[in-house]
């Protein structure tokens, strides 16, 4: 299976290992999933930590590293996810998610996810 993370999953990946949801936790041992995270978690974090929000110490380069590191695969935006948030339904506000959701489904990727917000999404997405 090819996963797409959303920004929290990568977040407690990376961060803080024991807040993974035992499901997510399997998805990402099982070594026939291929893991992918987007640029897009990598903007939100920078955005997170410029906002100099309490208690979010995540730094983004080295959370770049530890997942390429790690083997997981990063994923660019594209000008065809950019255009696949035209046909999504208005569930969701956030961009973020919106373009992550955009791209699950243009590269055909499950979209791991701990946001009930976006079960409404067409697509494969998996909440854990």
């Amino acid at each position: 299976m090819k996963l797409l993370l959303d920004t929290q999953i990568v977040l407690w990946t990376a961060a803080e290992p024991d807040k993974l949801p035992t499901a997510a936790r399997d998805f990402l041992a099982d070594p026939d999933n291929d893991i992918a995270f987007s640029v897009v978690n990598l903007w939100e974090t920078a955005i997170k930590r410029a906002l100099n929000r309490p208690g979010f110490q995540i730094n983004p380069r080295r959370l770049r590293e530890r997942l390429i590191a790690t083997g997981f695969i990063e994923l660019a935006v594209t000008g065809e996810h950019a255009l696949a948030v035209e046909h999504l339904p208005p569930i969701h506000r956030d961009p973020f998610d919106r373009i992550l959701v955009a791209q699950a489904m243009t590269e055909g990727l499950v979209l791991l996810t701990s946001d009930r917000l976006l079960d409404g999404y067409p697509g494969d997405i998996r909440r854990v």
